[in-house]
Parts: C-alpha cells; structure tokens; sequence
C-alpha cells in the first residue's frame, strides 16, 4: 500500500483550454468532477510561445498570450455563472500544453482533456495533446469522449485487467460513491480465435475460466471492505476482442475507469493497446489511472 486510504480526498481538478469544442466538453465535464470532489478546478492554457520565440515577433508573442488569458478569463466566467460556489484558478503557460497541464496536476491531480484539440487532422481520434498527456501519465488523466450533457447510465465502470490493478478499482470506487451509482469490475479475457464473442461463462465452467472469473471477484471483495456503503457487481466475459467488448460496455456506463502499464506495443509507460483503442472509441469518458500512480497498492 502507498498510504492512500478509501477515505482520501481526491486531489485537484486540472483542464487543458484551448477554445476548440472538444476542450469546451471537457471543460464543463471538469466543472462538474471538481463540484463533486469539492476541490478546486484549475484552467490552463498553454500559449506555446517558448518554441515558438525564434519565429515570432515580440509584438507577436504578446497577442498569443493576450488572446491566451482572454480565453481563461471567459472560460471561468461561465463555469462562475454555472456553478457560483466552485473555486476556479486560471494558469496560462508559455510552455506545451501536456508539460503545463502536469505541473498544474502535480503529485495528486486529475488531469483533465478533450479527445480533440485545435490543430491536427480531423481524422485523429485522439488530439496530440491528449495522446502525451495519456502516454506519460503519473497521476490519472481523464480523456472526455461524448457530449458535456450525456444520458446518465447510472454506473461506472472499471476495466480490471488482473488483481494488481487494485488501483483502478479503488479509483472506480471513488468515482461512484461521488454519483452515488454503482460500481461494475468488468474482467474481459481472450482466449483466441476460438473462442465465443463476449459470452459469459458461468461458474461451473472450466479451471481457466474459474481462475479469470476470481479477478473481478477477489478485486470486489477488496472494494466492498474498503468502501462499505458502495453496491458492488463483479462481471467476467470471455471475448474474442478485448478493447471491442470494453468499448461495448462503455455504452451503458457514465465513466469507464482502466488501469495503464507498459505492454507489448505500448506507446508510453501507460499507454498499450487496448487502453489507447479505449480513449479512441469508448462512448463515455476514459479515467487512465497509472499502475503505479496514486491510489495504487500491491496485489498482496
């Protein structure tokens, strides 16, 4: 155990602005998580000047960061107009989005993006930014897919993977007793081409079904003793496709929580396949939560 208790109070809330929809989404998702947490949400826009020196005229510069802290300043006048109470800190940077958004996150933060930013090729299913933020993760990143009011599904979801993502689990946790909603451990495993798409196998079923069937439900023991209050539901699926049958799942749920690692063709110390085909189609908002991050314990 790292010393985070099931009664810790999650840490600050930090969000990239950069004017375009996706950031607008995310900001007002953000709003809302910092509400629930009742800590306070940061805005931070990252005018890149610093790169960007050597080409811009100081004349230049200025307007960037003018037109930067303009966009900061609106941004918190309409989440002040939504939600009065909510204490709202603005940072412009003149450094990269990803680099400012991980110091204004700090140790304990959540950082907080859009799955699009401003530039890039509509094409991408997920911004540069959000990719090096999610890649590099040491506290959670929450990547918002979806609408900034979507239908309430009425529970998160935790993608567990082993029973070392413990972490994931307690951050599942956490997410639901702040909706007051249940929390669902979902254990998705493969066994080859073989195998039926996503049909659950029951209890009686054979040794290695057994032994994935004891993730969710060791993991769930685990949660229920630290989260008492909490309704637990602990689901394992066989499936041909892993990240498809999650993708599947995150239509009926308000967040889905995963655990990062390095894996084979991984693309950070957080960021491996399926985790990355999460951020880029889930239908509701993606909580990375890094293995080793805050939160996270041994399995033993």
């Amino acid at each position: 155990m790292d010393g985070t208790t099931a009664g810790s109070a999650p840490g600050r809330v930090v969000v990239g602005v950069d004017g375009s929809p996706s950031a607008r989404t995310a900001v007002m998702w953000a709003a809302s998580e910092a509400a629930l947490r009742g800590s306070t949400l940061f805005l931070v826009h990252a005018a890149d000047t610093d790169v960007q020196t050597p080409f811009l005229s100081r004349a230049e510069i200025v307007r960037s960061r003018r037109a930067g802290r303009e966009l900061l300043d609106r941004t918190a006048e309409a989440i002040t107009a939504r939600d009065p109470e909510l204490a709202v800190v603005t940072e412009l940077t003149d450094g990269g989005a990803a680099d400012g958004l991980r110091g204004a996150a700090a140790l304990t933060g959540t950082i907080v993006v859009g799955h699009r930013g401003l530039g890039g090729f509509p094409s991408l299913l997920l911004g540069s930014v959000g990719l090096q933020v999610a890649a590099g993760a040491t506290t959670p990143v929450v990547v918002v897919r979806g609408t900034a009011e979507p239908v309430e599904a009425g529970v998160v979801l935790a993608a567990v993977r082993d029973e070392a993502d413990v972490g994931c689990a307690r951050a599942g946790a956490r997410e639901a007793l702040l909706r007051k909603v249940p929390l669902r451990l979902l254990h998705i495993w493969s066994a080859g081409l073989s195998a039926r798409p996503r049909a659950a196998l029951p209890h009686g079923g054979d040794e290695d079904a057994r032994g994935h069937l004891r993730v969710p439900s060791s993991l769930s023991d685990r949660v229920r003793e630290e989260f008492p209050g909490l309704t637990v539901h602990a689901d394992g699926q066989l499936g041909r496709n892993v990240p498809g049958a999650l993708v599947d799942a995150s239509h009926h749920a308000d967040l889905l929580v995963v655990g990062g690692r390095r894996s084979p063709g991984h693309l950070g110390p957080t960021l491996g396949r399926t985790t990355l085909s999460l951020l880029q189609h889930a239908h509701c908002p993606v909580e990375l939560i890094p293995r080793q991050g805050p939160g996270h314990g041994s399995a033993s």
